[in-house]
């Protein structure tokens, strides 16, 4: 059996994924992997393109009646949300006129800027690998950014406005859910637990063998510095990424905010698998 898979280049994807996609699992089922940045699969989602395709949460909200949630393999803790930087100390009020620079409308972080600055309007869409360099240059005057570069914003000369990922912990008292793993509800269930089983594996020889690794994470990362790819694995891949466990909690919470807001669609789905 052959099954489509699309996640992005970061090094915690390519960390969890590389078993899966390199041959050194026991399986009937052969993967073809495709990487392109979470906005990206987002709107890929949106037509069914991939079987199965890592996903924001907040891009979640708006798939749910074509995917379902596996319990391995997401982007959700403490500490490791979305930042808001500068060039210069910016207040909440003075935010909400400002020119944002975000990585994507579906992205996670999208959402939380409009839970924490509704009446920011001023938004600006491009590649999450560029906004930092586009608020260096004053091209915008503030940018939401997320993955690595939350490690190397200071090289540019930037200041953090707010954590998004702090003010939705301090809010709620949950982790922030950021991105998941999901399947196409038309594959049924047998065949998405198993899959489901085999990232669970991948993450797990990842974790014994991390030197083997390092080539394929190396060749699709946007920063190549070891100590920034460690970090980025270490804050990414936890606990919750073996298995959600009681994180679904603050996916739930999440959703339920976002629908009440209007800001996703109401959907009567069954998160996991029915």
């Amino acid at each position: 059996m052959k099954i489509s898979i699309g996640y992005s280049p970061c090094p915690n994807d390519t960390f969890i994924f590389y078993a899966l996609t390199h041959n050194k699992l026991t399986s009937d089922i052969e993967f073809k992997e495709t990487l392109k940045d979470v906005e990206t699969l987002n709107r890929l989602a949106l037509q069914k393109v991939f079987d199965i395709t890592k996903a924001s949460f907040h891009g979640f909200g708006f798939l749910r009646d074509k995917y379902c949630l596996l319990h391995s393999g997401s982007a959700l803790g403490r500490g490791c949300g979305p930042l808001i930087v500068a060039r210069n100390r910016i207040d909440q009020e003075e935010l909400i006129s400002k020119k944002i620079a975000i990585p994507g409308k579906m992205t996670t972080a999208y959402l939380l800027l409009q839970m924490f600055a509704p009446g920011a309007k001023n938004i600006v869409h491009m590649p999450f690998d560029r906004i930092m360099n586009a608020v260096s240059m004053g091209s915008v005057d503030a940018g939401l950014i997320i993955h690595e570069s939350r490690f190397v914003y200071p090289q540019y000369d930037l200041v953090k406005i707010i954590d998004l990922g702090e003010w939705w912990e301090n809010k709620t008292g949950l982790p922030i859910p950021l991105g998941g793993i999901l399947a196409r509800r038309d594959l049924g269930a047998t065949v998405i637990r198993n899959v489901d089983g085999l990232i669970r594996q991948s993450l797990e020889y990842a974790s014994r063998h991390p030197e083997e690794t390092v080539e394929y994470i190396k060749k699709n990362a946007q920063e190549l510095d070891d100590e920034v790819i460690e970090q980025h694995i270490k804050l990414y891949v936890n606990d919750y990424t073996r298995d959600l466990g009681d994180g679904i909690a603050a996916v739930e919470k999440l959703l339920e905010i976002a629908e009440e807001l209007n800001l996703i669609p109401h959907s009567e789905k069954m998160i996991f698998v029915d």
